[in-house]
């Protein structure tokens, strides 16, 4: 078909575009950071930081200090008040709400200048999926992609929601016809509700490409099997494509495998309100493409130095292989200095490919041992694989010296079936965390931790821990780790553990 042929050449002259600049990263973030300073200059925030007088890496690092929301409260309240050249020039378009830690909700800008970050993130991946595997049969078909609710209030006439209600407004004309849920079905507001009217709606449709983080993916494919009776594969025999982002789906693509009733492909996206960031380029590598050329200068600080309040900063030139990193980014969004609160290591250089590995207020370390999300990930993913389990959801807290019990790390696990052996799978937990921390290890050998219990959670026990706080929805996630018990109490309080 036509259409094929030209979605392929597209692909190709998009791909030859990106390792264009992809193979050439110091001197496009250096055009970035040369663009970013010229128009920030103009800025109440610019002319605070003397940026005028910026004239190279040093001077900036010198003269804009890191921050995260809270540090910049004083320019965001002032841009809610409607006024103009606070942080970039003019007034944003829209006002991207995303949950905060301290300050509740927090008001992200997105202006003219960000906006095609956020938009053209999601293209170019599927663009790349297209010039790696050269597959366009899922434009045939029909798409899900989950979104918050399109319906946007106004602060000081700007336009505020979520980031994805947001995105639903710019969908281009072709690709409503063929998208799904509908806007009505969009904005309700009741989770459950809404996933029972997405599967009216696409039950009998000829879907090839859904959309959303895994557990939101997971509860549609449970239910629509339920109730069609069928596994995902006959029910969608041309279902290809899973594309998500904000988890790690290697923990959970057995479960996904059995759903579905087959392997199929995926594309991992790391989007955030404050930019789009990176996206998955090549089928055979589990590793992100960081976008260097879409207004948004990096920075990186070892997560040891800030976790001290070492703000020793890099920027792409210096970044190392394997080490762990805050993603520090300042942006056409008027975002300077900024700390986003994520942690990514590189896993390759020239081109810049990285892996998503937590946040930098999410680890465990409640006995010294630095714990960090994505070596949690890769210590279940090893389990699942040696003992056959299949694993819907997990989460890991401390367990504290007790009278009767060793001090340790306790994983509430739900099992799609119950695994055979509890000891051998926390042993193999246990090993792989060894071989991936030292400090996990040497408080392993030196015996003031013992090795992880496995704590069964019901079915669909985190399901209902999610509604019981509120956060069951497409954009929520279950902590993997935490550095308290508040998580594990609250399953035990509702009594979502299985305690044979």
């Amino acid at each position: 078909m036509l259409k094929h042929s030209l979605l392929k050449l597209v692909a190709f002259i998009t791909k030859h575009q990106i390792y264009k600049w992809a193979n050439n990263p110091e001197s496009t973030q250096k055009k970035q950071l040369k663009k970013l300073i010229k128009k920030g200059a103009k800025t109440v925030f610019g002319k605070d930081h003397k940026m005028a007088s910026i004239k190279s890496y040093q001077d900036f690092k010198t003269q804009i200090p890191v921050r995260d929301y809270e540090d910049l409260i004083d320019y965001f309240e002032m841009i809610k008040k409607g006024k103009e050249n606070i942080l970039w020039p003019g007034k944003p378009i829209y006002l991207a709400i995303t949950s905060g830690t301290t300050s509740g909700a927090k008001y992200i800008p997105i202006t003219n200048d960000s906006l095609p970050n956020h938009l053209n993130g999601a293209k170019n991946a599927l663009l790349m999926y297209v010039a790696d595997t050269g597959k366009t049969d899922f434009t045939d078909g029909r798409f899900i992609f989950v979104q918050g609710s399109p319906k946007l209030e106004k602060i000081s006439g700007i336009h505020t929601g979520r980031l994805s209600g947001i995105s639903a407004h710019h969908v281009p004309f072709f690709m409503k016809q063929k998208m799904f849920p509908s806007w009505e079905t969009n904005t309700i507001e009741n989770w459950e509700e809404k996933v029972d009217k997405i599967i009216e709606e696409t039950i009998d449709e000829n879907m090839t490409i859904i959309s959303g983080i895994p557990s939101w993916i997971q509860m549609y494919f449970e239910k629509i099997s339920s109730i069609s009776k069928k596994k995902i594969s006959s029910l969608f025999p041309n279902l290809g494509l899973l594309i998500y982002g904000g988890v790690n789906f290697k923990p959970y693509k057995e479960k996904f495998n059995f759903l579905i009733g087959k392997e199929i492909d995926s594309i991992e996206l790391f989007p955030a309100s404050e930019g789009f960031f990176a996206f998955q380029d090549l089928q055979e590598k589990n590793e992100l493409l960081l976008i260097l050329n879409a207004g948004i200068f990096y920075e990186f600080i070892k997560d040891e130095d800030f976790r001290e309040n070492k703000m020793i900063r890099f920027c792409i030139d210096d970044v190392e292989l394997n080490t762990n990193y805050v993603l520090i980014i300042s942006s056409t969004a008027g975002l300077w200095g900024y700390n986003t609160g994520d942690t990514i290591q590189f896993k390759s250089l020239r081109p810049h490919r990285i892996v998503v590995t937590g946040r930098i207020k999410q680890y465990l370390s409640a006995f010294g041992e630095h714990v960090i999300v994505k070596e949690v990930e890769q210590a279940m993913e090893k389990a699942i694989e040696k003992t056959g389990s299949i694993v819907s959801e997990f989460t890991v807290a401390p367990r504290y010296k007790s009278e009767n019990e060793p001090a340790c790390h306790e994983w509430f696990i739900e099992f799609d079936k119950p695994v055979a052996n509890k000891d051998y799978f926390a042993k193999v937990l246990n090993q792989e965390l060894m071989s991936q921390n030292k400090y996990y290890k040497d408080l392993i050998d030196g015996k003031i931790i013992s090795y992880p219990i496995i704590t069964p959670v019901l079915k669909s026990g985190f399901k209902k821990y999610m509604q019981h706080v509120g956060r069951l929805g497409g954009q929520n996630k279950i902590p993997k780790i935490a550095n308290d018990r508040k998580t594990a109490s609250l399953l035990k309080k509702l009594k979502l553990i299985n305690a044979t």
